[in-house]
């Protein structure tokens, strides 16, 4: 059998490989490719690692645009502060994926590409509203995030063709974000269930209304029973209330050695009423990273 590992240092370059070796295993940091061969003992005959194509490392503020450009290969690390910087509310659950040593070599395109149904950035990307621009040595094309992923273990890529970089809209006046994970452990552990929403009202009424879960169904997915329930509503505890009772129109989630699917079920409600106490002035107890501590 033939072996093969290669590191373009271009993206077209990365291309040209990738269409000749259509079949080849794309690899960033390796944090989840690494367990696939040490852990599950598959054979990845052809290794293509991103890291060292530079356009895929750049992070930068298009501000013509309105948009945040994150390649492909960009750690979390490296990515954090610019992301953060915009949307502060991304570093609590940012500084709980992985450990230092997982979000120094992690890229945020590997774990968006790789298309787990438990990812912890897929569903704040949903609701931000996040793009994905995908390269093959065909070109380009640009697709939102949402319809990327078509089922467990497929997304919506053709032969030869890896993810290039993502666009983030910049944040815009009156909006409310926050993200929310669920795990045994606080740090250091793969999510049971996550969700990110994103709030706009006007005049106390739910102008925009956006939540995508996690580890709810075969893919990151959006919430769109609850979301047509509340949009053009009050936001009062009544009408949330109603509409996180939807949440079983779209989710039928599974059991398994991380949580039951009522355990599920029921941490999604409650996520969706803790961010509507946050969003009227209740406690909001989640870790402050910057002082190192769980805020009273």
């Amino acid at each position: 059998m033939l072996w093969m590992f290669a590191a373009p240092a271009s993206e077209d370059a990365l291309a040209a490989l990738y269409a000749a070796h259509p079949d080849a295993t794309l690899v960033g940091g390796a944090t989840d490719v690494g367990l696939w061969i040490t852990k599950q003992l598959q054979d990845m005959p052809v290794l293509i690692h991103t890291g060292r194509a530079r356009e895929l490392r750049k992070v930068r503020v298009n501000d013509e645009c309105g948009y945040l450009e994150i390649g492909a290969a960009v750690t979390y690390t490296e990515a954090m502060e610019t992301l953060t910087g915009h949307y502060p509310d991304l570093r609590p659950m940012m500084a709980r994926i992985g450990a230092a040593q997982v979000r120094n070599a992690g890229t945020i395109g590997g774990n968006i590409a790789n298309g787990s149904p438990i990812g912890d950035m897929q569903p704040p990307l949903f609701v931000l509203g996040a793009s994905l621009v995908l390269r093959s040595e065909r070109g380009e094309r640009c697709i939102d995030i949402d319809q990327f992923y078509i089922d467990y273990g497929q997304q919506d890529l053709q032969p030869g063709e890896f993810l290039e970089k993502i666009l983030l809209p910049l944040p815009s006046d009156g909006q409310l974000f926050r993200t929310y994970k669920l795990s045994k452990r606080f740090e250091q552990d793969i999510s049971a269930v996550s969700a990110a929403f994103l709030l706009e009202l006007d005049k106390g009424e739910v102008k925009v209304f956006r939540a995508c879960y996690g580890g709810m169904a075969a893919v990151p997915k959006r919430a769109s029973s609850c979301e047509a329930k509340l949009l053009g509503q009050a936001w009062n505890e009544g009408v949330v209330e109603r509409a996180a009772e939807t949440l079983t129109e779209n989710f039928q989630p599974i059991s398994d050695w991380r949580a039951s699917a009522d355990y599920r079920m029921q941490g999604a409600r409650n996520f969706l009423r803790r961010f509507y106490r946050e969003s009227v002035g209740g406690e909001d107890t989640r870790l402050d990273t910057q002082a190192g501590r769980t805020q009273a």
